[in-house]
């Protein structure tokens, strides 16, 4: 082969590479999201939703507000719709603090002040300046929809390349109405959904009774887990009277896994103040 031929030939075989670049590259570029109705991002909403009977994960927290910053390893476990089990450790494992949260109390032991709480959920309210029950810390910790409060009223629209979902007032299911602070909850609530998968990745909450305290999350990193996606990352703000921010980074998550929950009281212990 002589020169002229190879020189032809190398020519021949970038044009080809180029023509099959710009191919590609054109496969990628996205169409516009379709507009869809409410009704059917609903239903797509809950088709993707975490499906679990029991949850485990490894946590590195972190935790702002106004100048103070802490930094905790912990360890999340849940069973669906009746615990939530959590031990925060600071360097060399040292465990600080332990939390047990059902649908009735919480429970709550600081081993650095040697000291544990026994209350309901106006600790969790407290502590996270807005009002919640059990169903929705569970559901804002796992990415997924309020299960237990009503669907219609959403209005569904595109906003930043992602579906939106929003309504000025959710309520509670009144089969699922326990007490006072229940059927007076009342929800002002956006949700995005991913055009492709139809995950949750962004969901900003406000409270119309409660002077308009406001809670927003993002998820983000989501990995695929038993078949399911799952966000790995989850940045978490609440607007209050002193504002934080909570972010939360996962690994070594399980699925359906036998485990337990201990939680004991030293006698030594003495009810927090």
């Amino acid at each position: 082969m002589n020169k002229k031929r190879i020189i032809f030939s190398m020519t021949l075989l970038l044009m080809m590479m180029a023509i099959a670049g710009c191919k590609s590259q054109r496969a990628i570029i996205k169409a516009p999201i379709k507009e869809e109705g409410a009704d059917y991002l609903m239903a797509r909403l809950n088709e993707k939703e975490l499906m679990f009977d029991s949850f485990e994960a490894r946590a590195n927290i972190s935790f702002r507000q106004n100048r103070k910053y802490l930094d905790f390893k912990a360890q999340i476990r849940m069973i669906k719709d009746s615990l939530i089990w959590i031990s925060f450790n600071q360097d060399l494992g040292i465990e600080v603090a332990r939390l047990l949260i059902t649908q009735d109390s919480v429970k709550f032991v600081d081993r650095i002040n040697k000291q544990y709480l026994l209350t309901d959920y106006n600790f969790v309210d407290k502590f996270l300046n807005t009002s919640v029950d059990f169903g929705m810390l569970q559901s804002i910790i796992l990415g997924n929809d309020f299960e237990y409060y009503e669907m219609a009223e959403f209005k569904a629209s595109v906003d930043g390349g992602q579906y939106r979902l929003s309504t000025a007032g959710r309520s509670k299911l009144k089969k699922h109405v326990r007490n006072t602070s229940d059927a007076q909850r009342v929800l002002l609530q956006s949700i995005w959904l991913n055009p492709e998968n139809f995950k949750i990745t962004q969901v900003k909450l406000e409270e119309v009774a409660r002077n308009s305290k406001k809670l927003e999350a993002v998820y983000s990193d989501f990995k695929e887990l038993d078949g399911q996606l799952f966000p790995t990352k989850t940045d978490y703000a609440i607007d209050a009277a002193e504002p934080m921010e909570v972010t939360v980074e996962y690994s070594r998550i399980a699925l359906n896994k036998e485990m337990s929950f201990p939680f004991k009281i030293p006698s030594k212990y003495t009810p927090a103040q």
